[in-house]
């Protein structure tokens, strides 16, 4: 694991698991100057609400139509129209 993987999966998920935040912590003596950056962006980015604490499902779970249907799409489009 590196900081540039957790920052990328993070990014591109908007979730950063337990695990993840626990490696930063424990690691953060050892890390150069661009990782300690990214590092504290992810601090921030969190702080902001744009990352969340949480759990990724593993992508083959993500296609089974209950999961979309009862997990991902109330939080998703049919939120929204809803409040329309």
């Amino acid at each position: 694991m590196t900081v540039g993987e957790i920052f990328l999966e993070s990014l591109s998920t908007g979730v950063i698991t337990e695990h993840e935040v626990s490696w930063l912590t424990s690691h953060q003596s050892s890390f150069a100057r661009p990782e300690e950056a990214a590092a504290i962006r992810l601090g921030r980015l969190m702080d902001q609400g744009e990352i969340n604490l949480g759990c990724r499902l593993p992508e083959p779970m993500l296609r089974h139509q209950e999961v979309l249907v009862d997990w991902i799409e109330p939080l998703g489009r049919r939120r929204h129209r809803a409040a329309a």
